[in-house]
């Protein structure tokens, strides 16, 4: 770093970048002043304007923590305009019929692809469960990892892959049965034994959520690691079957089906996303 005093706009950008980079982190006042080479005070004036503009622009929020330990934290936050207009673009887009594939399914690996979409979304979940404070966030292999990935990047956690088989590559694993929601089949998902402490809080991310069975089979697979599973967030919901698995989960959109004859895709977005709470998981 040269040795110009930096402007206020050039200080505000250097600290906006370390905390969005690393949400929910704590950092002290010091961190800033010794790497910007500015006094406390100044320090303190750059994070009020900055918080300023983050409510202004909804662009999360920071706050200010007081005591010894204090510091200043950024978290992710949407606001419900936010996600209901996320929500309803999605639903828009998937409302294409060329999206229809055989069997009355729809194609969303795409949209998946996104990087920017799906960091939206991984913001969106975390606003759904910013209360949750899950130390490790789980994903089902495969089409669930994105989504997975963008929710511990909100959360600044670890983000785990459950696999459908063993591997030898990751020594001693943990392996469950379930019975699969929709086909009423039973299928196996496995986990090393090292990936989640016992005693963590797990969030688990997932894409899609028809019956219910996978997301039953991730439960009983934390109480085998014990740990515990403090939400359930998924993409898209099936309306059909109304009776799940899992009592409490959330998701962003509610899909009722396809009309392959008219093509047509009958999509909607999720009574979360419109606005209703998120319940806290029961004991």
């Amino acid at each position: 770093m040269s040795a110009r005093r930096l402007r206020r706009g050039e200080r505000m950008l250097a600290i906006a970048h370390r905390l969005f980079r690393e949400p929910h982190t704590v950092f002290s006042l010091g961190t800033f002043t010794d790497g910007l080479d500015a006094a406390k005070s100044t320090i303190s004036e750059d994070i009020a304007v900055l918080r300023r503009v983050c409510e202004m622009f909804e662009l999360g929020r920071i706050d200010t923590l007081a005591g010894v330990s204090g510091g200043v934290r950024y978290t992710p936050h949407c606001t419900p305009g936010q996600i209901r207009a996320l929500a309803e673009r999605l639903a828009e887009r998937l409302r294409d019929p060329a999206r229809i594939l055989p069997g009355g399914f729809l194609y969303t690996t795409d949209l998946l692809s996104l990087p920017g979409l799906v960091e939206r979304l991984g913001d969106t979940f975390a606003t759904f469960f910013e209360d949750r404070r899950p130390d490790v966030v789980l994903s089902m292999e495969v089409k669930g990892i994105p989504l997975a990935l963008m929710t511990a990047r909100a959360f600044n956690v670890p983000l785990v892959t459950i696999r459908r088989g063993e591997r030898v590559t990751e020594g001693s694993s943990v392996t469950v049965n379930y019975v699969s929601g929709s086909s009423r089949t039973v299928q196996s998902m496995t986990l090393p034994l090292r990936a989640v402490p016992a005693g963590a809080r797990a969030l688990f991310i997932d894409d899609f959520l028809r019956g219910g069975g996978t997301a039953r089979g991730v439960y009983d697979l934390m109480r085998e690691c014990r740990a515990e599973v403090v939400g359930v967030g998924v993409l898209i919901e099936a309306t059909q079957p109304q009776e799940k698995l899992v009592e409490q989960y959330v998701s962003v959109l509610a899909f009722d089906g396809v009309d392959e004859s008219h093509g047509t895709v009958r999509i909607e977005p999720s009574r979360w996303a419109l606005g209703q709470p998120v319940e806290a998981l029961h004991p």
